[in-house]
């Protein structure tokens, strides 16, 4: 008796499992899908001179 008893209250669970199964649908979106990324990219540049270049700069301030 107890084990027609559990089978019953399983089928019970199970039952409406199986009616809301057809409930849950996914499509698509109507409107492309926007992200917006507020991102600041910032590079800082550090530049080293040998002496010889920059003397060479200082005596032809018109190269550049």
């Amino acid at each position: 008796m107890k084990h027609g008893s559990s089978l019953r209250l399983g089928a019970c669970g199970i039952a409406p499992l199986a009616l809301l199964g057809g409930c849950v649908t996914v499509n698509a979106p109507d409107k492309p899908i926007v992200i917006n990324l507020n991102i600041s990219i910032t590079q800082e540049v550090v530049y080293r001179l040998d002496n010889k270049a920059k003397a060479i700069i200082q005596d032809n301030p018109g190269i550049f």
